[in-house]
Parts: structure tokens; sequence; C-alpha cells
């Protein structure tokens, strides 16, 4: 019988505390606030490896504002999101891409910031069809959202 109450006790408890966060959580998330500005993501690649005669370096990098996590009250809400690609300048075993990102949104809280995405992909267009050679891609890097209208620098040193 103890075996049974333990479970059922743990259950009351979480849903006790549950109920207690969600009764302190306030159906309106405060004013709406507008950001804008650009993002300048620079990738500096060391190339580990050579890569075959007629390869080309991509690099993408998205944006969205990071707006928290509420598991109480989850809402439908569609989030914006910034894309932007470009194409890498290799000089023997490095790389450099750039993607610049402007972004304008209204968000529930500033203080969050973005959450940046990329990817940067190694394509061969020797033979009949590209093929992809190298691929390397990373999610969720927080990073701050520069002043209002402003740019903020984001560069990242990777061995691809």
């Amino acid at each position: 019988m103890a075996r049974v109450r333990f479970p059922m006790l743990l259950c009351v408890a979480l849903l006790s505390a549950g109920a207690a966060q969600a009764a302190n959580v306030p159906e309106d998330r405060g004013a709406l606030a507008t950001v804008s500005g650009v993002y300048s993501v620079t990738f500096n690649l060391s190339i580990a490896s050579t890569l075959p005669a007629g390869t080309t370096i991509t690099c993408r990098a998205q944006i969205a504002p990071y707006q928290g996590l509420n598991l109480l009250n989850p809402q439908l809400v569609a989030i914006p999101v910034g894309t932007a690609a470009g194409l890498a300048a290799v000089t023997g075993s490095m790389a450099t891409c750039a993607a610049e990102i402007p972004f304008a949104w209204t968000v529930t809280s500033p203080q969050g910031g973005v959450m940046l995405s990329y990817e940067i992909d190694a394509v061969s267009g020797s033979g009949s069809a590209p093929l992809l050679v190298r691929r390397s891609a990373q999610q969720n890097i927080g990073a701050a959202f520069p002043a209002s209208g402003g740019s903020a620098r984001l560069s990242l040193n990777l061995t691809f």
C-alpha cells in the first residue's frame, strides 16, 4: 500500500505546484515590443581536409526571436524567421562566408534575444549532378538583439 501512495502523492504535489505557478502567470504577457536591425554573420572556416576540385562552399543562417517556453499556457503563435545565404571565398585551407539577415519584428519580449541556426555545405560540381561533400550545422545559438535599428556582428570560427 505504501508503494501506491508515493506515486499518488508525487502526482498531487506536482499538480499543486503547477496550479500555483499557473495562478502567477498573467494572461497578458505585457506590451509588445518592436525590434529591428541587421545581423551580419561571418563564418571563418578552417578546412580540415582537401575538398575535390570545383567544390563550392555555401553558408545559410537563420534567426528567430526567442520567446521562452510556457508549458502551462501554450499558445500557437507564428514565429517570424529571418534567413540569408552566402557563398564562401576560399583561400588555401581557409574560407570565409558571410550572410546578412535584416529583420523587423513585433515580439512579446526583447530580453530573450534571438536563436541562430546555421548550415554550411560543400558541394562538388564535378560529374553529372552536384554532390554534397561535407556539411556542418548547429541550432539554437543565443544572441542579444542589437540596439533598435542597429546591427550586430556575429563571427563564428569553425573547423570544416
